[in-house]
């Protein structure tokens, strides 16, 4: 089992924090910080840069404490967020990936529930320091407080009104 969640944990954790690398940088076929902020505007979302510096370091620490086990449902409830958040920007076009759907960021909120909800196992960061296992509870509110906070996001940030209809030019990806 631990083998597993490790696996898990290093495949999971890298891929959520590259998805903030690219909202950031010109690195992981990024297109740096204005490009993060001109997707963000296009999507609807308020704020622009900061937008994209708060989303691009939330996944940038969920998935590197998520890849290394620590804190790991603190982590999970981070990833869960900005990960909700992407689903919400994908829903319209449907489940499936090809059609640009929301499939992708649903499957890294299930998998980061799942490490909230299993912790992180022997081979991490939390049971070296000690701390793990998390009590229930902490697992459970981190499974709710996450995909919440991720909703209450798009609802506070989304300017569904004012983009009706806009569309911006490039390709969107996965958040």
């Amino acid at each position: 089992m631990d083998a597993g969640l490790a696996i898990l944990r290093l495949v999971v954790g890298p891929l959520i924090a590259g998805h903030g690398v690219q909202k950031v940088s010109f690195h992981l076929g990024g297109r740096g910080l204005a490009g993060g902020a001109e997707e963000f505007r296009g999507d609807g979302f308020r704020g622009g840069r900061l937008t994209a510096c708060a989303a691009g370091a939330g996944q940038i620490g969920a998935g590197l404490f998520l890849a290394a086990g620590l804190l790991t449902p603190l982590a999970a409830m981070a990833a869960m967020g900005v990960m909700t958040v992407a689903a919400t920007v994908k829903w319209p076009k449907g489940l499936w990936v090809q059609n640009d759907g929301y499939e992708y960021p649903l499957v890294l909120v299930i998998a980061s529930a799942a490490l909230a909800l299993t912790g992180p196992g022997r081979w991490s960061a939390d049971h070296a320091l000690g701390i793990s296992p998390w009590p229930v509870w902490t697992s459970l509110a981190a499974t709710v407080v996450g995909p919440v906070s991720g909703l209450l996001t798009r609802a506070v940030l989304h300017r569904a009104a004012a983009v009706a209809g806009e569309q911006t030019p490039h390709a969107r990806s996965a958040r």
